[in-house]
């Protein structure tokens, strides 16, 4: 009998493709009358179609603010539709040198001016802004100035208030005992995150403590904290023209700012998103439920109607269905409470707060 020899047989292509690398965009620096900033742009225009342009809060650049959510994978059948600029704040772009001493940091006001030059660099009249805290602001600004640019924004961890006297005297005595990489911890994170020193806590203290660019970024950091009072006032002309998505986590540093913020917006404009199990940063701690409740904002905004659901909302009809059933005879204001593992956020809707 025929003795069986073993035979090895070498696979010339792999039977599963490996996923593509994610985009890494195309760098450009913007000359502005304020100075020179970096954007990063990812995909192609898309006709009569907005671009996404995100700005990140302090400590951070749009890659350690943003990467997580815009790599997400439900993510990308909405960046499919849209091109998407990253904005870097002057001095906070990857291997930034540090700028002379003495040099005058815009303020936040003048690093929202700095958005239309942005825009008639890339060519586009309109955008769907995404910012996170200091960033969230300077969309909140241009918004105000340039309504007719903007039809959409989510603003996470907005702080539409100035400082006042006492908040200036607590930022005063808590930087005489604490370093600067350490106030900004804390404006990031949740009290809860910082004492158990989550592995994200670690992450954004190691690197601030190695930033070649620490000056810069304090320098963003007092711009920050000198900012105006942006003033809304709802049923007034000082509010937001486009719809708005108010984004914090539950216990969150900023949460009452934010639910002030709220309070201050056109109910018939304004979706409100709090989201339990998510500390200061949600965007990146739960970047799919901010995934679906994101796509559903641009449906309401007439984009992607005909997408279909993702996995996480089929998963979730029949549950929020029922509840929303039950909810049927409450007046227009409403909350939606709902635990992290079952609920989720629904398509925005006229002053509805979702805590999932």
């Amino acid at each position: 009998m025929t003795e069986l020899q073993e035979v090895q047989i070498t696979e010339g292509k792999p039977l599963l493709p490996s996923p593509p690398a994610p985009d890494p965009g195309k760098k450009h620096t913007v000359e502005t009358p304020y100075g020179i900033v970096t954007i990063t742009i990812h995909g192609t225009p898309k006709p009569k179609r907005p671009a996404i342009l995100t700005y990140h809060d302090v400590g951070q650049n749009h890659h350690s603010c943003f990467d997580t959510l815009f790599h997400f994978e439900d993510m990308q059948e909405i960046i499919k539709n849209f091109v998407v600029i990253h904005v870097d704040a002057p001095g906070m772009e990857e291997g930034a040198p540090a700028f002379p001493l003495g040099y005058q940091y815009p303020s936040l006001d003048q690093l929202a001016d700095m958005i239309p030059c942005i825009l008639q660099y890339v060519n586009f009249t309109s955008i769907i802004g995404i910012g996170v805290g200091a960033g969230a602001y300077i969309l909140a600004r241009y918004s105000l100035t340039h309504a007719n640019t903007v039809e959409g924004l989510v603003l996470i961890n907005i702080d539409p208030n100035a400082k006042g006297w006492m908040d200036w005297a607590a930022h005063k005595l808590t930087g005489l005992t604490s370093s600067i990489p350490e106030m900004i911890v804390g404006h990031l994170f949740s009290q809860e995150e910082l004492s158990k020193n989550t592995e994200l806590v670690q992450q954004q203290r190691d690197i601030l403590s190695h930033a070649t660019n620490l000056p810069n970024i304090q320098l963003y950091w007092s711009s920050y904290n000198s900012r105006r009072d942006l003033a809304l006032e709802r049923g007034g002309d000082h509010t937001f023209k486009c719809p708005v998505m108010l984004v914090v986590g539950d216990q969150a540093p900023h949460e009452d700012a934010v639910v002030e913020c709220n309070s201050k917006l056109d109910p018939t404009q304004t979706s409100f998103l709090k989201m339990a199990d998510s500390g200061g940063q949600p965007q990146l701690t739960q970047p799919g439920k901010l995934t679906e409740a994101f796509k559903y904002f641009v449906q309401g905004m007439g984009y992607m109607a005909s997408s279909c659901m993702t996995r996480l909302s089929r998963s979730r009809t029949a549950s929020l269905s029922s509840a929303a059933s039950g909810d049927g005879n409450r007046s227009r204001s409403r909350t939606l409470s709902q635990s992290s593992e079952a609920g989720g956020p629904q398509p925005p809707a006229p002053t509805m707060e979702v805590s999932c």
